[in-house]
C-alpha cells in the first residue's frame, strides 16, 4: 500500500530501506530528537550513530501503511519484519515536523 508522507518523512523511510544513515540524518533538524527503545538520541551526529549502530544489530524491513495527526504530530503506522526478537511487529512512528525537517521522532511499539 502506497501513502502519501511529508517529504522529510518520506525521505526518512527511503534512507532507511537503503541503510544510508548520512541521508537520514540530513531529514533531522540540526537539533532534532529521536526516542526508541528508551533511549534519546540528539542531534544529527548522535542520530546518525543510533540508525548505523542499529543497523549492524538487525537485518529488517520497514513498511509505512497508514498515516493520521495527533495534535502536532504526525502519527506513521509501519509493519517491521526482521531477525530481532518478535518480528514482524507493527510500530507506531510520532514524527513532529519543523518545516522540512524532522524536530522529533518517538518510535513505540
Amino acid at each position: 500500500m502506497n501513502i502519501d508522507l511529508p517529504a522529510p518523512i518520506a525521505g526518512y523511510f527511503a534512507a532507511d530501506h537503503t541503510r544510508d544513515a548520512e541521508a537520514l540524518a540530513s531529514q533531522f533538524a540540526e537539533d532534532g530528537v529521536a526516542r526508541d527503545e528508551g533511549k534519546t538520541h540528539k542531534g544529527r551526529d548522535e542520530i546518525r550513530r543510533w540508525m548505523a549502530d542499529a543497523w549492524t544489530k538487525y537485518a529488517c524491513i520497514t513498511q509505512p501503511f497508514a498515516i493520521a495527526t495527533a495534535g502536532e504530530r504526525t502519527v506513521v503506522t509501519t509493519h517491521v519484519r526482521g531477525d530481532f526478537p518478535g518480528s514482524p511487529l507493527d510500530l507506531r512512528y510520532f514524527f513532529v515536523l519543523d518545516g522540512d525537517r524532522i524536530a522529533e521522532l518517538e518510535i513505540k511499539p
